[in-house]
Formats: structure tokens, C-alpha cells, sequence
């Protein structure tokens, strides 16, 4: 190796080349960044939250395509995930699976039935402190209202525990009962009555696994709000220093 050809690869354009290569690998197979741009997962998850996404933990992708070159796992009753709108695949959505293939799914007035047995909405122990996070600002931004008009309860889907919100009083809530397809999810928002997911979907009502970007992992920054100009920055005066590493799963 001459001269040239080393500083090429390690002080020039070359060490430049490997970075972004790497790079680009971490963001294809391994973990990818995104915001959260509505309220329909809190108080999991908070307007203005940035998550890391795990793109492994499902399997590997043939790259540039929806094809899976390889599968791990598939996600469980719980996940959080994030993956691409079926009726519209340049959109992406975070939300929770709550039916898997075979699941049969039924929801009656803040009431979720997965195979005719009622998932029991408790009062929160191990969850408390997520409705200590919420302002009546975050329900304002989309007609909602304020805190008060909503309950906050915790839910166990099989090995996981999470808080959900419900809106105080509402009825004649009803979806299905329906049977998850294999090969597909049933999903829904945290916020369960403001969240467009599978209850609501015109052409279809499960997210296939081709169309799965990840498992939400933590939160690796969160603002309160944006900057006026560039509304995809944090404003640094409006920063949630806590909630910096706050995990997503137990």
C-alpha cells in the first residue's frame, strides 16, 4: 500500500466512505431514529419523543426491498412497533400489537377481548408515573381536550404491562370480534380513544409482518416542543431531560 492509498483510506475521502458505509448498515439492519408526531400512544409515549427502533430483533431484510432475508422472531402481544401504513406505505406508524395470527379480537367500550377473554384494565402500580408526564397541552393539540377528561388504567397482554389511556364516560365504542390472519397483527394506540389503528382502517384492519420496521426500544431525547422555524428540532429550552433512556418495554 502506497502513501497515497493509505492516507486515502484513513485521513481522506476513504475513512469518509467507511463512515457513511457504516452508517447505513446500522440504519438498514441494526436501529433507526424516529419522533413521535401524535398523541394516540400516550402516555406510553409523548408527543415530541425521540425513540431508537430495534430493526434486528424481527430479522433482516433484503435491502431496498420489503423482503425479509432472514427471521428471528416475530413480535408478541405487547410490542411496540413500528411499521409502515398499509394503505399508505410512505407513512409510518408506532403501535401496539394486541392480536397476533389466530387471535380473536373483540372491543366494546373501553373493553379488549383477545380470544373471548377480557384483558382487565387495573388500577396502575407498576405504571404511575406515566400520567405524571401528561399536560393538558398534549390533548389540546389534537381537539381532545384536557387530562381531565381521561382515565388512566394498566393493562397485562401476556408477559407485558402497560398504561393505557380511556376517555371518561365515552360509549358505544364497538369493534369486531375479528380473527388475525397469519402472518399479520392487530395493533392499537395507548390512547385508545384517539389512535387511527386497526379498528379503523378502511382497506384492511392487520398490519402485515412485511411491512414491520422494528420493536420501539427508548427514548433517546424529548422536547416539550419544537423550534418556531424548523419544526423537526427540539427547542433545547423545551427539553424533557427525565425522560431521556426512558425504556418503552419493561
Amino acid at each position: 500500500m502506497n502513501i497515497f492509498t493509505k492516507l486515502f483510506w484513513t485521513e481522506g475521502v476513504g475513512s469518509f466512505l467507511i463512515a457513511i458505509g457504516i452508517a447505513l448498515t446500522i440504519r438498514w439492519a441494526f436501529m433507526e431514529a424516529y419522533v413521535i408526531p401524535s398523541s394516540s400512544m400516550l402516555p406510553t409515549l409523548l408527543i415530541h419523543d425521540h425513540i431508537f427502533v430495534n430493526k434486528f430483533v424481527y430479522g433482516l431484510r433484503i435491502p431496498f426491498t420489503e423482503k425479509w432475508m432472514v427471521n428471528f422472531s416475530d413480535p408478541k402481544r405487547g410490542d411496540v412497533i413500528v411499521f409502515k401504513f398499509p394503505e399508505n406505505m410512505d407513512m409510518f406508524y408506532i403501535k401496539r400489537v394486541v392480536g397476533v395470527g389466530g387471535d380473536k379480537v373483540y372491543y366494546e367500550n373501553g373493553n379488549l377481548y383477545i380470544n373471548d377473554e377480557l384483558v382487565k384494565n387495573e388500577v396502575p402500580l407498576h405504571h404511575k408515573s406515566d400520567f405524571a408526564w401528561l399536560r393538558d397541552s398534549d390533548f389540546q393539540r389534537d381537539g381532545q381536550g384536557a387530562l381531565s377528561f381521561f382515565d388512566h388504567y394498566e393493562e397485562k397482554i401476556g408477559d407485558q404491562s402497560f398504561s393505557i389511556l380511556l376517555r371518561k364516560g365515552k360509549k358505544g365504542s364497538y369493534f369486531g370480534p375479528i380473527t388475525v390472519p397469519t402472518g399479520h397483527y392487530f395493533v392499537m394506540g395507548d390512547n385508545r380513544d384517539n389512535s387511527n389503528d386497526s379498528r379503523f382502517w378502511r382497506t384492511t384492519n392487520f398490519v402485515p409482518r412485511d411491512n414491520l420496521v422494528g420493536r420501539a426500544m427508548f427514548v433517546w431525547l424529548s422536547c416539550e416542543d419544537t423550534l418556531p422555524v424548523v419544526k423537526f428540532l427540539c427547542n433545547p429550552l423545551e427539553i424533557r431531560w427525565k425522560r431521556f433512556f426512558h425504556t418503552v418495554h419493561e
